[in-house]
């Protein structure tokens, strides 16, 4: 799909502004796995610690435990998270790393993001 960039002249803040269309760099395309806030989240914040409870991640994204765990599940299931269960003592614990292919999508991810920033920051021709 090919999306068109936004005018970057002042504009009158009551119209929308309209498309520029045939410029010669179009914005990259997202991963839209880990677009999610919540998700965007969680890689984040696996990518610079070895791993993180379930708690803790709960307690960093200010989420509830069923937003967590359907995020984290679907990005369990894309092969970007690796989740252990285990008991302490009597307590149930869960803890997330991120794998090595979360930590590629996520490498991925951030330079689209870059790319995405320096296209739209070009001034039109």
């Amino acid at each position: 799909m090919v999306r068109p960039k936004l005018a970057t002249k002042a504009h009158d803040p009551g119209r929308p502004r309209a498309p520029i269309l045939g410029r010669s760099q179009e914005l990259p395309e997202l991963d839209r796995l880990i677009h999610e806030r919540i998700r965007l989240g969680i890689v984040s914040a696996l990518a610079i610690n070895d791993s993180l409870s379930f708690n803790d991640l709960k307690r960093v994204l200010k989420t509830t435990d069923g937003n967590l765990s359907v995020h984290a599940r679907k990005l369990e299931e894309a092969g970007y998270l690796r989740c252990d269960k285990f008991f302490e003592g009597r307590i149930p614990r869960t803890e997330y790393r991120l794998s090595p292919a979360g930590r590629r999508a996520l490498e991925q991810y951030l330079c689209q993001m870059e790319e995405f920033i320096a296209v739209t920051r070009e001034e039109p021709s």
